[in-house]
């Protein structure tokens, strides 16, 4: 899999200008794990040509996540490599200017669509003079530049699809520099690729259609096509099925790390989907020995599953690794009672409330008897972990409740919930004070 005469590179290829987003984040640890499982080296490429810059934020998240790199490199640096190979494609005839403005374009694609054919662009300004070049530029105009592609199609063995081809023919001949003179990432990536030495890229199945631009591209800059082995994924999708969006704010990693989701979570869960295996927490370094960039079906990012995954995670966390981010005063105690209940490290300060501090339980109807007997069997303190059983044991005596009907009432009553960590590691932390108070108020 691996070309002879190099060791493995790949690249992280983020885009600085906006925060992190899952599926981009898939992308880039599909990378990572693939480079680590073939034992190379990790370049992080900040894609930032076309928009301001905030790198930190993206290393942060990241690292948050897992992921390192052996070097690190900015494509706003690297203009003059950018100019020297469009000069090249220039030269070649390949790369060629023009002047439609958008409306012109639309008018083009519209009509093409009412005779019937596909919108591909004409070629109309590879017609273009010289003079009507130099009328179009006295008259403030500047151009932005196409690359002509090969008439025919190209295929290439894909390490995930198997054999692709595209007819380039079907696809109109790609902008690669804008007429500000920034190139559009199509150009840039594959320029960079190229010269960064990079030999396994691994991106969505929707980008096939760039793929074979790319390949039409590096030959006519004079390298080898097939110097790069590519992985498409199956495209990640939403719970309905719909294409996962970048403008789901709530699925950015730092929104995803604020409410409490654990990287291990994330990396288990993108790094798994769409896998024979189940998606759980693992960090990076747990799944790269036996990752491979095949036999994915098409996946759905579902927000259920994924907490379903954070569940599993912060039911392994040890106390020291959570400390920080719970409430003050929050004891291991404390955790070890409500880890396994908690979709999200948020969620404890909830169960925080409850242990420690006021919540108004809810009136419940019908159970005011019951109750008021909690009241009076409620053992006296010292309590400690037998205290529930001695207490339900004592009750179920009195009153002849047992299971559901004994229970349900009784944390309605003491948590204000239907549902949550086990009673039993509970009542010792609510105290004899906090619970008759509680049980008194919902008996009312």
């Amino acid at each position: 899999m691996t070309p002879p005469t190099q060791s493995p590179r790949l690249r992280l290829a983020v885009s600085p200008a906006s925060p992190l987003h899952a599926g981009t984040a898939r992308i880039a640890l599909a990378n990572w794990l693939f480079a680590r499982h073939l034992g190379g080296h990790v370049l992080l490429r900040l894609d930032d040509t076309e928009s301001p810059a905030e790198p930190d934020a993206v290393r942060h998240d990241l690292h948050w996540l897992g992921l390192d790199w052996d070097a690190e490199a900015s494509q706003s640096a690297r203009r003059d490599r950018y100019a020297a190979a469009a000069e090249t494609l220039m030269a070649a005839g390949r790369l060629y200017p023009c002047f439609e403005s958008e409306a012109e374009l639309n008018a083009k694609r519209a009509r093409r669509l009412r005779q019937g054919h596909a919108p591909v662009y004409d070629r109309a300004m590879l017609k273009l003079t010289g003079a009507q070049r130099e009328a179009a530029e006295a008259g403030g105009k500047r151009p932005y530049w196409r690359f002509r592609l090969s008439d025919g199609p190209i295929a290439w063995d894909d390490l995930a699809l198997g054999r692709r081809e595209v007819k380039l023919p079907t696809l109109s001949d790609p902008v690669m520099i804008r007429a500000d003179t920034t190139p559009l990432a199509v150009f840039a990536g594959l320029v960079d690729d190229l010269a960064d030495g990079i030999t396994h890229l691994v991106r969505g199945e929707d980008l096939a259609n760039i793929t074979a631009i790319q390949l039409d591209l590096a030959a006519a800059l004079g390298a080898d096509p097939a110097a790069i082995l590519r992985a498409h994924l199956p495209v990640l999708a939403d719970a309905e099925g719909d294409r996962l969006s970048r403008r789901a704010g709530n699925l950015s990693l730092r929104a995803l790390r604020q409410q409490g989701v654990e990287p291990t979570a994330l990396a288990g869960y993108l790094a798994l989907l769409g896998s024979e295996a189940a998606p759980r927490p693992l960090a990076p370094a747990e799944l790269a020995p036996t990752y491979r960039p095949t036999g994915l079906t098409a996946p759905r990012f579902d927000m259920r599953g994924l907490l379903a995954v954070n569940r599993q995670a912060l039911a392994g966390l040890p106390f020291a690794a959570i400390a920080d981010r719970l409430p003050p005063g929050a004891t291991e105690a404390f955790w070890q009672a409500v880890r396994g209940s908690l979709d999200l490290a948020s969620e404890a300060r909830g169960y925080w409330d409850v242990v420690a501090g006021t919540i108004v339980p809810p009136v419940i109807d019908g159970e005011a008897e019951f109750l008021r007997a909690a009241l009076d069997t409620l053992p006296p303190e010292p309590w400690d972990s037998a205290v529930w059983t001695t207490w339900t044991e004592a009750l179920k005596q009195r009153t002849g409740r047992a299971g559901k009907g004994l229970v349900l009432p009784l944390r309605l009553a003491l948590t204000g919930e239907d549902h949550g960590p086990a009673l039993q590691a509970l009542l010792p932390l609510i105290g004899r004070p906090r619970a008759a108070q509680r049980l008194a108020v919902a008996a009312s």
